[in-house]
């Protein structure tokens, strides 16, 4: 047998940490054991999070599937990126047992101790990342293939085909070795071309050569081969277990119907993930009768070296299995996977074959809905703070403005993807300027009140005095003049007035000037001459009021104006932030596709396939043409700006239509 290194206990990471291990940490440094108990308490810490798996997809007797409403309120609530590990295989080899250990517990997940299939459909355990920090590992049991009892190979396909889709790590779980029957049972991977389709429509010749691409998209496969009895060596010299299954995995040369049909399931592997590994485990226990108790045995029972693959396998799990991704390279949270949950088990339901294109757009379409809510909501949740403090000056108005609209931008990028038209951009932005000119109209009416209030107030001891005749007598305009400039040095002395103070205190004025002419010309003490030099100054004051006026208007518009270059910037920054990362991840789901299709040509130029060296090179001649066209620097500028431009008109189009409106109205009242 091939020989691996002693036992290290800090890698075992298999749930529970039995008392009868406990004579075995004496061994080791205190540093070790307490890395063992840190390790054991953030996986016993999983259970408090989901206390046992619950069934995800039900496959009921009829073969139909459906999601159960309880998962998919459990990833409703999960924000965070998953990182999903589905384990498919036969019925009855031990697959629920491996995905219990990676939950940190012994149970959870029906193991079952007969020859009858125990796991249905697909069951889900959702745990705390012990390795990723903000991170949540999705554990997927699926039904067991080839169950006898159900009779029924469509419905093992796609329960295989699902698998496939919601993972970012797939586990096949056989027993024995890998010979050639093991590589046919697993033909589920063969009838992938006719389950999945990439593009939602294609050309006829594009359409022949699309499972080429699965590489971009599949998750990385890894083999586990359970109850192993054989030496680990080909030709006399020992291997290790990823040599075992790339032994496994060659192709024969030869163009007959028998070499295709061998080739053909290994190509598939090969092809298909972006990368393969191997993990060989021998019997658990010694005793034949002890394999049907796996579940209530404690680690002192099982064997020492299947603990030690056990914890290999755990550790491997842990820190290679990468994060869930759609095509594009989008991280999917806990969210986005109960939709694909629904979307792809609906689309079988309903006879037709999954798509992944067409489920990012769904997707796309759900999130950046909720995107445009979430941020319109951190938007209107500041703004409605400022409406409290109403009126309040254009400058603090617009400040605020600024500032919440940036971070409803930044909120809006943060969960948004592929909104490629910047529609949902612009429905967030319709919206924000919506509640901001509808802030700005209450701002002025708000500002309007309390100025013609405080005037009402200032003017009431000289309203008496002009009801009780006081500017009527002789010298009367001097002790009116004097009076309404008390009231104008008052006015301009009270805080806070809002935007519309001058604008206010100008038609204050405005219908005061008859009042006024009339006491100026009633007026005996004064001369003809003196009573023309006041009139021209009566006219002077309210030009240079009405000079003020525009000004406060002028200055309004110029800020709103700089305040809305300064949104477009800031904008334009974010969405190219944005835009960046979105290609980001679409080169590095290339640059994954690239490399494992570099190590495949490589692997079939030195055994000499050249034919299919030839088809790959080709396949990674397209894909690198198609890195090229996404690496162009103009995309954003040609593609994207267009329509982000635009948007810098919202705000006044709205307030140029408001105006038109309150006009035309003042028009029909007259």
């Amino acid at each position: 047998m091939f020989s691996r290194k002693s036992p290290n206990f800090t890698d075992l990471l298999g749930g529970r940490f039995c008392a009868g291990a406990d004579h075995l940490f004496s061994i080791y440094t205190r540093a070790s054991v307490r890395t063992i108990h840190d390790r054991r308490q953030r996986i016993m810490s999983c259970s408090k999070y989901m206390p046992a798996p619950v069934c995800l997809i039900e496959n009921d007797e009829n073969g139909k599937l459906r999601v159960r409403k309880e998962a998919k309120d459990i990833l409703d609530g999960i924000t965070e990126p998953v990182v999903v590990v589905s384990v498919v295989g036969l019925y009855r080899t031990g697959k629920s047992y491996l995905m219990n250990r990676l939950a940190g517990q012994q149970s959870g997940f029906a193991l079952g101790s007969t020859i009858e299939s125990k796991t249905k459909g697909i069951w889900m355990w959702c745990v705390p990342h012990p390795n990723k920090k903000g991170h949540t590992l999705v554990l997927l049991d699926t039904e067991g293939l080839g169950d006898v009892a159900k009779g029924d190979s469509k419905n093992d396909g796609w329960i295989f085909c699902l698998a496939v889709l919601l993972s970012s790590t797939l586990v096949y779980n056989s027993r024995g070795t890998i010979d050639n029957t093991a590589v046919e049972k697993l033909h589920y991977v063969v009838e992938l071309t006719e389950q999945i389709k990439i593009r939602s429509t294609e050309a006829p010749d594009e359409e022949e050569g699309e499972d080429s691409e699965f590489v971009r998209f599949f998750p990385s496969f890894i083999w586990v081969v359970r109850d192993f009895t054989l030496e680990l060596e080909i030709d006399g010299k020992k291997v290790t277990d990823d040599d075992y299954l790339e032994f496994a995995l060659n192709l024969r040369k030869g163009v007959s119907k028998k070499t295709r049909d061998y080739n053909l399931p290994r190509e598939c592997i090969r092809r298909y993930f972006p990368s393969r590994k191997c993990f060989v485990f021998p019997f658990p226990v010694t005793c034949h009768k002890n394999m049907t108790r796996l579940e209530i045995l404690q680690d002192q029972d099982l064997a020492q070296q299947f603990l030690e693959v056990t914890g290999h396998f755990c550790d491997h799990m842990f820190v290679n299995s990468d994060v869930k991704r759609l095509k594009g390279g989008h991280i999917v949270t806990g969210q986005l996977l109960g939709h694909l949950v629904e979307i792809y088990v609906e689309t079988i339901s309903s006879g037709e074959v999954p798509c992944l294109e067409n489920a990012v757009v769904v997707l796309a379409n759900l999130e950046n809905q909720t995107a445009v809510q979430e941020a319109l909501k951190v938007y209107q949740t500041g703004m409605e703070e400022l409406k409290k403090t109403l009126p309040v000056s254009i400058e603090n108005l617009t400040c605020e403005h600024q500032k919440f609209s940036s971070l409803a931008i930044a909120k809006f990028t943060e969960r948004s993807f592929k909104d490629e038209k910047m529609e949902y951009l612009k429905k967030l932005e319709e919206a924000v300027s919506m509640f901001y000119t509808d802030l700005l109209e209450e701002n002025k009416m708000t500002s309007e009140r309390k100025c013609r209030d405080l005037l009402k107030n200032l003017s009431s001891d000289m309203n008496k005095r002009m009801q009780d005749g006081e500017y009527s007598q002789s010298g009367g305009y001097e002790l009116y003049k004097r009076d309404r400039d008390a009231i104008v040095e008052q006015y301009h002395r009270e805080p806070n007035k809002g935007i519309r103070a001058e604008a206010v205190l100008e038609e204050f004025l405005k219908e005061r000037e008859p009042e006024a002419n009339s006491i100026l010309c009633m007026d005996n003490k004064l001369t003809e001459n003196e009573k023309q030099i006041n009139k021209e100054k009566e006219n002077a004051a309210l030009l240079k009021q009405k000079l003020k006026e525009e000004e406060e208007k002028r200055i309004e518009s110029e800020k709103m104006m700089e305040t809305e270059k300064a949104r477009h910037e800031d904008r334009v920054k974010q969405m190219q932030e944005s835009f960046k990362k979105e290609k980001q991840q679409q080169q590095q789901e290339m640059d994954r596709a690239i490399d494992s299709k570099l190590k495949e040509q490589e692997e079939m130029l030195k055994k000499g396939f050249k034919e299919e060296a030839y088809n790959l090179k080709e396949e990674i001649k397209k894909l690198k043409n198609e890195k090229e066209r996404l690496h162009g620097g103009g995309i954003f500028k040609d593609y994207v700006m267009p329509f982000l431009c635009p948007l810098v008109e919202t705000v006044p189009n709205l307030l140029m239509q408001r105006s038109m409106i309150k006009s035309l109205t003042k028009g029909l009242k007259r």
